[in-house]
């Protein structure tokens, strides 16, 4: 029976572990509002403290609320969890994990922070909004052996885009040669009655509006496919300057690789159309992706091998996401658990080459030409 008591000893560590840490840094980036729910529900990482000084999101996380989704209730978080210093609070609470919902020209200083007290970051998207900010975020993160994980909301931890990835590595439709994106609404919501919506359409402090609001998810689902291009062409519109504080409001990056191409859309001029719409063209067939399916064409066997023949329809199967996938904080804490680097489109390599995509696709919008990356 002695071989019982090693087991015993695992199992009682095991239930006494004590959860990851989380405190968030910054209320002001609508997403966080997403993201309350698991974070409260306390079973991926413990609540320890949120910095916000802005009174209105101080005020609205102080107090429940109600969800639009299902008429669930969203429980208040404690004010004595909530400080006005977030430095402070980071010492105070020593967090393992810290979200951060502020600007984007902000990420930098968090990390710079976070790093050397090896305390791991979450952001959403993008990473930065200069490439000197991106390359400083992952020489910190390599320094101190942290995670920086870049959050894409429902694209990086959804169904369809892994079950079209997996389709693809696998040779299912031949050598990928074109990618085609398209995502969009009808724009945000009035910029002047939001502090959220003021530094969103801030070409300084988010690097651009529909271009970045729309365009950065397109761009790391590019890379992700296909790798990084060779060169970067884009163009912009602003259809409703004063509507979006004068920053774009519709854009199109095309990306150049040498043995195809990736034409992505991201618009706020989308009065009525499906949000997405993406498309993977193969040499042997190809799948378009939709909120919960992919469609997957391939010609059929017994049809003509040239010109027009007949292609034969199916759904492509979409197995369910592992549970690491169903979240970026899932992700996160299995990541950190298991000591390995974060992959995919929340990866820190991937989202530098998405920075630098941006930087090279608003030198293209200047002066009206594709731009060689480095």
């Amino acid at each position: 029976m002695k071989w019982l008591l090693p087991i015993a000893l695992l199992a009682a560590s095991a239930l006494s572990a004590e959860p990851y840490k989380i405190a968030l840094v910054g209320l002001n980036h609508d997403h966080v509002w997403n993201q309350l729910n698991t974070i409260l529900r306390g079973d991926l990482a413990k609540l320890v403290g949120v910095a916000e000084t802005l009174p209105d999101r101080v005020e609205r996380i102080e107090h429940e609320e109600k969800l639009a989704q299902g008429g669930a209730t969203r429980p208040a978080v404690p004010a004595s969890l909530v400080f006005s210093d977030w430095r402070k609070m980071i010492d105070q609470t020593k967090p393992d994990i810290v979200w951060a919902f502020v600007e984007t020209n902000r990420h930098l200083e968090v990390v710079q922070y976070c790093a050397p007290r090896g305390i791991h970051v979450m952001f959403e998207y993008p990473l930065s909004v200069s490439v000197h900010d991106a390359l400083e975020i992952r020489q910190l993160a390599h320094r101190y052996n942290t995670q920086v994980l870049t959050n894409y909301v429902f694209w990086s931890c959804t169904a369809p885009p892994y079950a079209a990835k997996a389709a693809v590595d696998s040779g299912m439709i031949g050598q990928v040669y074109r990618l085609r994106g398209l995502l969009g609404h009808n724009g945000p919501e009035d910029f002047q009655h939001s502090t959220f919506l003021t530094w969103l359409m801030d070409d300084n402090k988010n690097g651009g509006g529909a271009l970045i609001d729309f365009g950065a998810p397109l761009v790391a689902w590019a890379v992700w496919m296909k790798g990084r291009p060779a060169s970067v062409y884009a163009h912009v519109d602003h259809l409703r300057p004063a509507e979006f504080n004068g920053v774009d409001d519709n854009s199109a990056i095309i990306l150049n690789y040498n043995d195809g191409i990736a034409i992505l859309e991201g618009t706020w001029d989308q009065a009525a159309a499906p949000a997405t719409n993406d498309e993977i063209y193969g040499r042997a067939g190809s799948m378009i992706l939709e909120r919960n399916a992919v469609d997957l064409y391939q010609r059929d066997p017994a049809g003509p091998k040239g010109g027009r023949g007949a292609l034969k329809q199916s759904q492509l199967p979409i197995p369910a996401q592992p549970p690491e996938l169903t979240g970026a904080l899932a992700y996160m804490t299995d990541r950190v658990s298991k000591h390995q680097q974060l992959e995919g489109m929340s990866g820190l390599d991937l989202n530098v080459n998405v920075v630098e995509i941006f930087e090279a696709a608003r030198a293209s919008v200047k002066n009206s030409k594709a731009v060689a990356l480095p």
